[in-house]
């Protein structure tokens, strides 16, 4: 992936957009959805209609135009965004997507989901999103490169290692990351490793950083397996999505002695009784284009069949409101871990309640990927690098130390432990800013 031959073009500056659009009103709205879960913890909590009002809203919306010379010379014109949800507890923190179905519904949601990760694991970061809409499947090394660096450009007033710290999120990666790096460190004149994460390690990223969000959901499901009286060399595994996350998890699972039985991918679900070889699959996915299509190691199913599987634990990596009120009263798993955001609507979660069945919401679960890009803040900031076994290390520590007061939480209010989630992080949240007062 080497630079373009085309000149890069300063861009003109992102204008933050104060009067929030009207949100989509249908059920599978992703900010809707937070906001149901949002407002069952606010009551609890007894929350102050003026801190209900503060926590709920958006800080900032950024909304830009990408202009990109394509390689056939023609120019296109993408969106893009970035949304700050949240500040209170410090700089803003969250990844940039690059997909087709990017809207600002959905990065508004996933910017909120961030401030409450945040504070559910204890790292002091604001929650923020951003993404592109476009298909990066359809572009070449050279068009991504030129997209990044002009939204990089115009976002120049908006980023920054104690303002706004981007990472990689569906459909990027530690190259797009380096792109954002050196476009902010020629804007600013001087390298200025810590404002972005997720980076290669040799220009400051962290070891085990890749791994972590993965990691966190092995993490935060053997601290369910113990809550539960199960060991992981008894209990079967059916992970939905193989990218990034879902193979990372199934592999770290097979190595706790879980017998992984099915994965998936956007070509199909696999299916193996006797348990299927993840390094093999993880193999065969990288020699066919990161797709699973035609593995000889299981039977194909559905996605949908996955999620009914009879398994212990059901760990869907894929994306937003895989599990409906449509197919919730077929799963069967005793364990559901959300490696993905919002796998679970507000509606199936009622149902997978009332059906016993322990959910480890996604802004635990999958929270490990923000807690090493916090190391990795860190380890920039500080100019001395870790090794990866004291990232482990320290991650397991925190994973566990937040899923237990995630779980106490959840059983004092005699709640899910999604709620229990949000009454942590929003009380936190809220304590904190009683604190710091309101400028006026």
């Amino acid at each position: 992936m080497g630079s373009t031959d085309i000149p890069f073009r300063r861009g003109v500056r992102a204008k933050a957009v104060y009067q929030e659009p009207a949100p989509r009103l249908d059920k599978d709205n992703p900010f809707q959805s937070m906001m149901e879960r949002f407002d069952v913890a606010a009551e609890i909590l007894n929350l102050d209609p003026g801190l209900y009002e503060y926590l709920r809203s958006t800080s900032r919306i950024h909304i830009t135009s990408v202009p990109v010379m394509m390689d056939d010379g023609s120019l296109r014109v993408f969106q893009g965004y970035r949304v700050i949800h949240n500040e209170v507890l410090g700089p803003s923190k969250g990844g940039i997507r690059f997909a087709p179905d990017v809207d600002i519904d959905e990065v508004k949601a996933l910017a909120a989901w961030m401030t409450w990760k945040c504070a559910v694991v204890g790292v002091p970061f604001g929650g923020a999103k951003g993404g592109i809409n476009c298909n990066p499947h359809e572009m070449s090394p050279g068009e991504l490169e030129r997209m990044t660096r002009r939204y990089t450009a115009n976002l120049i007033d908006v980023f920054g290692p104690e303002k706004d710290i981007p990472a990689p999120d569906m459909n990027t990666n530690e190259q797009i990351m380096a792109w954002l790096l050196d476009t902010y460190s020629m804007h600013v004149r001087r390298t200025e490793t810590a404002v972005v994460t997720g980076k290669p390690f040799l220009i400051g990223g962290s070891r085990g950083r890749r791994e972590a969000t993965g990691r966190g959901v092995m993490t935060t499901t053997l601290a369910a397996m113990q809550r539960l009286g199960l060991r992981p060399e008894d209990c079967t595994v059916a992970v939905q999505g193989f990218g990034n996350v879902g193979s990372v998890a199934a592999q770290l699972f097979s190595n706790k002695g879980c017998k992984i039985v099915a994965i998936s991918d956007v070509s199909g679900g696999y299916y193996n009784a006797e348990g299927i070889d993840i390094a093999a699959a993880s193999a065969f996915s990288e020699e066919h284009e990161h797709s699973l299509e035609g593995f000889p190691g299981a039977e194909k199913i559905t996605n949908e069949e996955l999620l009914a599987l009879d398994v212990d634990v059901l760990a869907p990596c894929a994306k937003e409101n895989q599990i409906t009120s449509e197919n919730a009263n077929d799963v069967k798993a005793k364990i559901v871990v959300e490696g993905a955001n919002g796998p679970t609507t507000p509606d199936a979660d009622t149902i997978l309640n009332e059906k016993g069945i322990l959910v480890i919401p996604d802004i635990l679960a999958n929270a490990g990927g923000v807690t090493v890009s916090y190391f990795e803040w860190v380890q920039d900031r500080q100019g001395y690098f870790w090794t990866e076994e004291r990232v482990n290390r320290r991650l397991d520590r925190m994973m566990k130390r937040a899923f237990d007061k995630v779980y106490d939480a959840a059983e004092e209010h005699g709640v899910a432990m999604r709620i229990g989630a949000y009454v942590l992080a929003i009380k936190k949240v809220a304590d904190a800013l009683k604190l710091r007062g309101i400028y006026a």
